[in-house]
């Protein structure tokens, strides 16, 4: 099989996981998600190293983990430092509060430290700064393949931004009609774009997808536990 036959074949299928992905997890129990995304993780890297990418081009070197905590360490820290100055901030703080993670202590705690991780995170960054990444960079120039991740890691977050309409700021500054939704998925899928741009590029200079998986749960996660804090304490 040729190069490019062997890049169009993986993307395809990485394609039709993905697709696959988001049906079971709208049309499936809740945190269906939590089961069949690992599973399709795992299924892309086999398929990955049966096309020929190595560890390193995947991200998942064993010589890159130690740097790639690093990073990621760095990167938890400075959202915290972020996360504590928007809270303190009246007009940011409404940003937080968003109903759909309106929970008690330890169902936050789940959501962050089980939820997100293996219903989210996981498959993401093996799709995105792993498969895609490495595939695109092994193949094509460096900053192509960072850009084409990117921009399918805004379109992949099309149908999320809809749930975002429980968020009381996004309520706020942009109303609940057709067009205040529009402007808030073309907001969310060049939000998202750009930091695919930034997770690939602590990809790239780390070597290793913990690094982007860090600041990935870091935004992810602490929003989630940043989020129930405020609901517990009734700050409005």
């Amino acid at each position: 099989m040729t190069h490019n036959r062997r890049v169009l074949t993986v993307l395809a299928v990485v394609v039709a996981a993905l697709a696959a992905v988001s049906v079971a997890n709208r049309l499936g129990p809740g945190h269906t998600g939590t089961v069949v995304e690992p599973v399709v993780a795992l299924g892309l890297i086999l398929l990955a190293r049966r096309s020929g990418l190595t560890w390193h081009d995947l991200g998942l070197s064993r010589r890159t983990w130690w740097r790639g905590l690093k990073y990621a360490l760095v990167a938890v820290a400075a959202v915290a430092v972020v996360y504590l100055v928007a809270v303190a901030v009246p007009v940011t703080r409404q940003a937080f509060l968003d109903g759909r993670y309106q929970l008690p202590a330890g169902a936050a705690l789940l959501t962050a430290l089980v939820f997100i991780p293996l219903g989210t995170i996981l498959l993401e960054e093996v799709v995105f700064r792993g498969v895609l990444l490495g595939l695109l960079g092994r193949h094509r120039n460096g900053w192509l393949a960072v850009s084409i991740s990117s921009v399918l890691f805004g379109l992949w977050h099309i149908l999320p931004a809809a749930a975002l309409g429980a968020n009381r700021l996004v309520t706020v500054v942009l109303g609940s009609g057709p067009g205040a939704r529009i402007v808030l998925i073309a907001g969310v899928v060049a939000f998202t774009g750009l930091a695919g741009w930034l997770l690939c590029e602590l990809r790239r200079r780390s070597g290793s997808v913990i690094a982007a998986a860090g600041l990935h749960w870091a935004t992810n996660g602490l929003g989630v536990l940043v989020t129930s804090l405020l609901w517990s304490a009734r700050v409005v």
